[in-house]
């Protein structure tokens, strides 16, 4: 987004020390398409005939972006804006002649794209740009799902805890909230598919929803034991070969010998493959700090997670990406 420079942009450009958040910005701007998620808001977004005009479509969503990147609230996100400079040479605002776009917008904004379940189309282009560049090759998935907390107080206006969220054990640990189940790519651990349950839907439930369909071959921990007998996998993907892994109990109780020692290195195979899914995960969780959810109800929270796995695509392949567009 390119804007005339101000005094303290100059002066902040003239500075000898790149900081880490002016280089992952200066990443993003590269590697994200404006232009073709531009495309998609378009068709929804107010034209601006009456009263004040509309704020660019791609100022609203590289505000929207720098939300999830940085884990902040709507007002947190304004007062994030007035006080980085590296924000608001992101977002094209000068101070000089601009306000920060207030709370309330971007709240809009975010329901315009619930509404038209454009964090989803966002995802799907996102992962279109991928296939296209040969870094999603849709060749094989590993299939996993994590815990996402919610928030367990009562001290709000239905003076309950979410219906939409559940509470389950892991380990000797409970907890409340939801789970994110995915679908990556076998050889890059990018993510294709996306879905959100209850945190007490079984993690083996959802398998059937998170393969493409053109995978020869899924990958998956042994909470998954079983899954290629399911009905819904036999009807949807009857070929697709699975490899799930072994319960431990079943390894140790293995004879001391060759046998065990063979079963051992497939399952090290095995868990090889399967490391590439928690890529993602990290970068939701401790890049993005993305640890709890914040809305109330599966469909405002799946819309987050399509975005926030989108832009974790973009992270997890931006040196590919950048590598490319350089080329």
């Amino acid at each position: 987004m390119l804007s005339q420079t101000s005094f303290a942009q100059a002066e902040f450009a003239a500075k000898k020390k790149t900081t880490r958040r002016e280089k992952f910005l200066g990443e993003m701007e590269q590697v994200v398409p404006w232009a073709r998620l531009v495309a998609l808001v378009v068709p929804h977004y107010p034209k601006g005939l009456r009263g004040r005009p509309p704020i660019g479509i791609e100022r609203m969503l590289r505000l929207y972006f720098l939300q999830q990147w940085y884990g902040l609230a709507d007002e947190a996100l304004e007062d994030a804006i007035y006080d980085s400079l590296a924000m608001r040479i992101f977002t094209g605002i000068d101070l000089s002649v601009e306000s920060v776009p207030d709370a309330t917008t971007v709240l809009q904004f975010r329901h315009l794209l619930e509404e038209h379940d454009l964090s989803k189309a966002i995802f799907e282009e996102v992962g279109a740009l991928l296939s296209e560049r040969k870094l999603l090759m849709r060749e094989g998935t590993i299939v996993d799902a994590t815990i996402i907390e919610a928030a367990p107080s009562t001290k709000n206006r239905a003076k309950e805890r979410d219906p939409a969220m559940h509470q389950t054990k892991k380990g000797n640990q409970w907890h409340f909230g939801m789970k994110a189940h995915i679908g990556a790519d076998m050889a890059s651990g990018l993510v294709h598919t996306v879905t959100a349950t209850a945190a007490n839907v079984a993690d083996i439930d959802q398998t059937h929803a998170l393969l493409h369909g053109h995978e020869q071959a899924a990958f998956t921990d042994a909470g998954y034991v079983g899954v290629e007998k399911r009905a819904e996998m036999i009807s949807a993907h009857p070929t697709v070969e699975f490899h799930v892994a072994a319960k431990r109990s079943k390894i140790k109780a293995l004879a001391e010998g060759k046998l065990k020692e063979l079963h051992q290195a497939l399952e090290k195979v095995k868990a090889q493959v399967r490391a590439r899914v928690e890529h993602p995960f990290h970068v939701l969780k401790n890049l993005f700090r993305y640890r709890k959810a914040r809305y109330r109800g599966l469909t405002k929270n799946l819309a987050q997670l399509h975005t926030l796995f989108a832009l974790a695509n973009l992270v997890i392949a931006k040196r590919a990406l950048l590598a490319k567009s350089a080329a």
